[in-house]
């Protein structure tokens, strides 16, 4: 039994059968395999000899054996030596890029989500798009390693993207400048006193370390009465990560499941009791943009009743993909499983169905809210000659607890989805108190 490792959902054991496996089966098939394989050798042969121009046979090569992977699903590929260093990096540092994750779609390359305080989500990048061309360039059969080597560059530099959207009648140009791409996952903030918004932009090697960092820190300023978990937008990432997040909410039960083509590689995760007791309710947010390990976290909250979910029907990436190294520093990204949620039920193309069905409604733009607020409503300050407030008068420096309030006030007022979640956990909070009061 062989371990490889690195992973882009999870670490896999996977065996090889022996070249004496199941005598009949296994002999036709190995017979069809040398067969095609001589095709393959005679082909190249071909090539070499007959072909207009000298031929680079690594690089014929190499687009063979994509063009193998790409004809099994959009997700399994072959990485080249760099490639694969990129990879390692990606999953623990930093990269430089615009910042979307992309997967091929009906043959089209397509958005899965932009990552948050990127270039491609400042520029309005959205799930769903579809990149026709970049730099002038159709992506038309191109691999998705090859689009990924196209988008990414030296900081500073510029890539064009011609993007399709549903509801446009034609292309339209977007010209993004590359940064560097953090990779700090988790943002928190107070919404209002006891309740905690906590956003995870992917899942990394350090998420569950920092949202459990984030928790804290909110307990340490008093109660958490609920908690907002965003995931809108979250293309996925480590497998083990998406399971620890999950764990810290479910105290037992089966978090998710994966099958392969060998039940011997089949696994469970498994929740455990943790130390921390978390009892608050939870509201969790998602979109479109929600894929592959955020769709484990939302499924397994989900089935086990310990969250309701709100906003859109998830992208439905229900996949394991395992990067297997090879010899040469190179890299098998293999489709090897199907995940499934606790309940048994595969997202793959069908997604999660939120629990609350609301879809984003972007804020009118261009509108001083202070005034629009003003003219609708009259407090008693703003009648003339009113009693003042012995303070009044008194311009303080606002706190540092106090401005984050206040951002996080914008932030929900230009968040329908998030203005809804926070509006079900207070009713839920006063529910429950109404609940003891009667009892």
């Amino acid at each position: 039994m062989k371990k490889y490792c690195i992973l882009l959902l999870t670490l896999v054991f996977l065996t090889f059968p022996g070249p004496h496996g199941q005598a009949g089966e296994q002999a036709q098939d190995d017979q069809e395999t040398y067969k095609s394989l001589e095709t393959f050798s005679n082909v190249l042969m071909l090539l070499q000899q007959h072909y207009v121009d000298k031929v680079d046979i690594h690089q014929v090569i190499v687009g063979a054996i994509n063009g193998m992977l790409s004809s099994l699903d959009p997700h399994s590929s072959y990485l080249e030596p760099e490639d694969f260093k990129e990879l390692q990096v990606e999953t623990k540092g930093s990269f430089t890029g615009i910042g979307i994750e992309i997967t091929v779609r009906d043959g089209v390359l397509t958005v899965v989500s932009p990552i948050e305080g990127t270039p491609a989500y400042k520029e309005g990048i959205r799930a769903g798009d579809q990149i026709i061309r970049i730099n002038g360039k159709l992506t038309k059969n191109m691999t998705l390693m090859d689009a990924v080597k196209k988008l990414r560059g030296p900081k500073g530099s510029k890539v064009t993207l011609s993007i399709f959207r549903s509801g446009w009648s034609e292309l339209r140009d977007f010209t993004l400048v590359r940064a560097e791409i953090p990779l700090h996952s988790v943002k928190s903030m107070i919404l209002e006193p006891g309740f905690v918004y906590i956003r995870i932009t992917n899942f990394q090697a350090s998420t569950t370390r920092d949202f459990r960092k984030a928790l804290r820190n909110a307990a340490k300023k008093g109660e958490i009465k609920g908690l907002v978990l965003d995931l809108r937008n979250n293309p996925g990432g480590l497998l083990d990560q998406a399971v620890k997040v999950a764990d810290v909410f479910i105290d037992k039960g089966v978090i998710v499941s994966t099958r392969g083509r060998d039940p011997e590689q089949d696994m469970v995760f498994e929740a455990h009791r943790d130390s921390d007791a978390f009892q608050f309710p939870i509201i969790v947010l998602v979109n479109e943009g929600s894929a592959s390990a955020s769709e484990i976290v939302a499924g397994a909250l989900q089935d086990h009743g310990r969250a309701i979910i709100l906003g859109t029907v998830t992208f439905g990436k229900g996949s394991v993909q395992t990067v297997i190294p090879m010899p040469d520093g190179a890299g098998l990204r293999l489709t090897t499983a199907r995940y499934y949620t606790p309940s048994g039920e595969s997202i793959q193309a069908r997604g999660i169905k939120p629990d609350v069905e609301i879809p984003f409604v972007p804020p009118v733009e261009n509108v001083d809210q202070n005034k629009r607020k003003n003219f609708w409503t009259v407090r008693e300050k703003d009648l003339p000659h009113h009693f003042k407030n012995g303070g009044e008068d008194q311009k303080e420096e606002m706190s540092q607890e106090d401005k984050d309030l206040q951002k996080a006030r914008e932030k929900l007022q230009k968040d329908n989805q998030l203005r809804t979640a926070l509006i079900i956990l207070k009713s839920l909070q006063i529910a429950a108190k109404n609940k003891v009061l009667a009892d």
